[in-house]
């Protein structure tokens, strides 16, 4: 175990599974408590024992990000479990691929809803918090190489991920002041269950070539990442190392997008 996040309360919203459980692991490891906030609140549960029976500190909690009475009730749950929070990861997402003309409001909307606004919203709900304690704190929110550059079967997808940069860079100005940093990282093709479904969805589309194995071909460092790459960002963007920074969204992508 180490001791660079000992003492430090971080929440990882879609924590249970993929990048979030990647991230709430890695956390833990270094002696975060953890709280992994999740729809899925029996894979949330399993993540957290886990984390326990390694000799960390996690709890679960059913979130909803969507709904900001669930993430302001998950945030006060969390600072009665540990005390107070210190850092706020806004990494729940999805994506459902159509192509581009099929697009319907529905779908965007969807998306939009959890990739962009939860991210707005928890951003505020975790700023309330530190503002209250006084402490300040860090928000880190997941973007991605879709919010730098448009992909036609991803749009609503690439739109969420554009204003989660956005966002991050306001957050940033608005919240200064408060001793809050807000920063992103922008991952490429991880090897995640998310991708797993994307892979089905491209080819129910008839966009299978499209897909993980073709994205992951332009990759840099020649393979896609795991979870575990994420991990090394994660704990600087969570820890002090990171308390000159803000505003920025740092890219895990090994060399996708050159901008």
């Amino acid at each position: 175990m180490g001791s660079r996040m000992a003492g430090r309360t971080v929440i990882v919203t879609g924590g249970a599974s993929g990048i979030g459980l990647g991230i709430s692991t890695g956390l833990a490891a270094e002696g975060a408590n953890l709280v992994i906030a999740d729809l899925n609140v029996d894979d949330a549960q399993k993540a957290a024992d886990s984390i326990t029976q390694s000799g960390g500190n996690a709890i679960a909690l059913h979130v909803d990000v969507t709904q900001r009475a669930s993430v302001a009730a998950g945030i006060e749950r969390a600072v009665q479990e540990f005390g107070k929070l210190d850092c706020y990861f806004n990494n729940a997402g999805f994506n459902k691929p159509m192509k581009f003309l099929d697009v319907t409001e529905e779908n965007f909307n969807a998306i939009m809803s959890v990739n962009a606004l939860a991210v707005f919203v928890g951003t505020q709900e975790a700023a309330k918090q530190y503002i209250r304690q006084g402490t300040g704190g860090k928000v880190v929110n997941t973007a991605s190489i879709a919010g730098r550059s448009g992909f036609p079967s991803f749009a609503p997808y690439s739109a969420s991920k554009a204003a989660v940069i956005s966002i991050t860079q306001a957050a940033a100005r608005a919240l200064a002041e408060h001793n809050i940093t807000v920063n992103a990282f922008s991952p490429g093709v991880v090897q995640t269950p998310l991708w797993t479904t994307l892979d089905k969805d491209l080819e129910e589309i008839g966009e299978g070539d499209s897909g993980f194995d073709s994205m992951a071909a332009g990759i840099l460092v020649g393979r896609a990442a795991q979870p575990e790459d994420i991990v090394p960002t994660a704990l600087f963007l969570a820890s002090s190392d990171s308390d000159y920074v803000t505003g920025q969204t740092m890219a895990i992508d090994g060399g996708m997008i050159l901008v």
